[in-house]
């Protein structure tokens, strides 16, 4: 049993047919996790005692013959963003560093509904800030083809996790391509689902409006089964859509892409991309074409627009929803401080990272009343704008095809200091989250030096279904 190139599928069938129980599984995964993970920093919390626990659960159910659910035995590890009843949830900050959750966000209850396991929280950029997993306020997660090199981020850890084999699957979350992004880097399968598709109940909040819950997996299919367990309508969410339909995402994933008409922007290929990236993302459009779809170029110049209104936006929303950290109520607290003032001023400036800090600050800035209207108001009026372009170019075509990144990882601590140059890397993936749109990143390829290139697929709002048939016929399939 090399539990690091099983699917969730895989192991789900091997514990039904009796070819290892859920307990071996999980013993034989924590004693890898606890080799591999000295040089990757994939986890900030394990919870070893607990998916035991849970393993015999799943255990006893196959003894006593009685129905396992969809994730049976599966173990998953969780972005520490997302709420965990009993379980350290941090978000890699000095600000939570000591919080234990007293429930379970949406999409845990989900998955331990459906006989997941649960094996620990993952390392991130702080409150999902950033693009390297640089951020955490504990440790640096390293790219598991690359130690030297960064994994991306905010959902950096999830994704090293499961590139390395510490990890079946993983939930990351993603407000600018911070699934998409990781998952290109470690050369793995990472979806943002349509806004409000998947419950955000339980997510801590970068900026509401662009945040979204999503899975990270070694298979296309592993991809879909995940989205039939955490996808669906949640009363206990506000932004959570009652228009979606309760379908599998599984079923009909083998259908291909034969009769899909398929657009390239013109614009993605001209800017400043690595050449080797640009090759791939060229050479994936004509396999496209060999499997039967239509691919097209067209001008879409738009895309190219809208970093500046998503950092505007996700800046003053983060600022927003991070003033609730003022020391008083949860989480760190200076020591010493003579009033009120001072200890909200001295938490937050001795427990809020660089990069987190800064976007509190631009967040500020651009919705005060000197800079509202120049900024804030007019970011807002590009998102609607882009919405629609975005819509025109779907009543004419299936999907969108597009780099994920500009280039490779970069070396760890090659960029942290340019903030600029990092939040560029988002240039791809920012207009997704901006339009509410699914996407999904797979691999497409590989450097001349071992690293792996993704690929991005658009889709219409709740168009899940068609972009993984588009993913599994283009991976043929197979596991990566």
């Amino acid at each position: 049993m090399e539990i690091e190139k099983l699917t969730a599928l895989e192991i789900r069938e091997g514990i039904i047919r009796g070819d290892f129980s859920c307990e071996e599984l999980v013993k034989k995964l924590y004693k890898r996790i606890k080799v591999v993970d000295k040089d990757i920093n994939a986890y900030l919390t394990l919870c070893e005692e607990r998916a035991l626990e849970d393993a015999r659960k799943v255990d006893e159910k196959v003894k006593n013959k009685k129905i396992l659910g969809k994730l049976a035995g599966v173990p998953i590890a969780i972005k520490d963003n997302i709420c965990t009843d009993e379980i350290k949830t941090t978000c890699a900050s000095k600000m939570l560093e000591d919080f234990i959750p007293p429930y379970n966000a949406s999409v845990i209850k989900k998955l331990k509904e459906e006989d997941a396991i649960i094996i620990g929280k993952t390392n991130m950029d702080e409150f999902s800030m950033g693009g390297s997993t640089e951020n955490s306020a504990f440790k640096i997660t390293k790219n598991p083809h690359d130690l030297e090199r960064v994994p991306g981020g905010s959902s950096g850890g999830s994704a090293a996790a499961v590139a390395s084999g510490i990890a079946v699957l993983s939930l990351g979350s993603d407000t600018g391509g911070s699934i998409r992004q990781p998952a290109a880097f470690c050369g793995v399968i990472g979806l943002k689902p349509t806004y409000g598709l998947v419950s955000r109940f339980g997510l801590v909040s970068f900026a509401s409006s662009l945040d979204q819950i999503g899975p990270i997996t070694k298979s296309v299919k592993d991809c879909a089964l995940c989205l039939d367990v955490v996808a669906g309508y949640d009363p206990k969410d506000n932004t959570s859509s009652k228009s979606q339909e309760t379908i599998s995402y599984l079923e009909g994933i083998d259908a291909g892409v034969r009769g899909m008409k398929i657009v390239l922007p013109e614009e993605l290929l001209s800017q400043d991309i690595n050449v080797e990236i640009k090759n791939a993302i060229e050479e994936s459009a004509k396999k496209f074409k060999e499997l039967g779809a239509e691919v097209e170029y067209i001008p879409l110049s738009v895309f190219n627009r809208g970093l500046s209104s998503y950092y505007i936006i996700s800046s003053a929303e983060a600022s927003s929803n991070l003033g609730r950290y003022d020391g008083i109520r949860y989480g760190y607290r200076t020591k010493e401080f003579k009033d009120v003032y001072e200890l909200m001023v001295k938490s937050r400036s001795e427990a809020f990272g660089e990069e987190v800090k800064r976007r509190i600050m631009f967040g500020t800035l651009v919705l005060s009343s000197s800079y509202y209207e120049d900024y804030y108001k007019k970011a807002l009026k590009f998102r609607e704008n882009l919405s629609r372009e975005f819509k025109k170019v779907f009543e004419g075509y299936d999907l969108i095809l597009s780099p994920v990144t500009l280039d490779f990882p970069s070396k760890i601590g090659e960029k942290k200091s340019n903030s600029l140059e990092m939040n560029f890397g988002d240039v791809y993936t920012s207009n997704v989250n901006l339009a509410g749109l699914p996407a999904i990143s797979i691999p497409c390829g590989k450097s001349t030096n071992g690293l792996p290139i993704g690929i991005q697929i658009i889709g219409d709002h709740f168009s899940e279904r068609k972009i993984l048939r588009a993913a599994e016929a283009f991976l043929g399939g197979a596991k990566v």
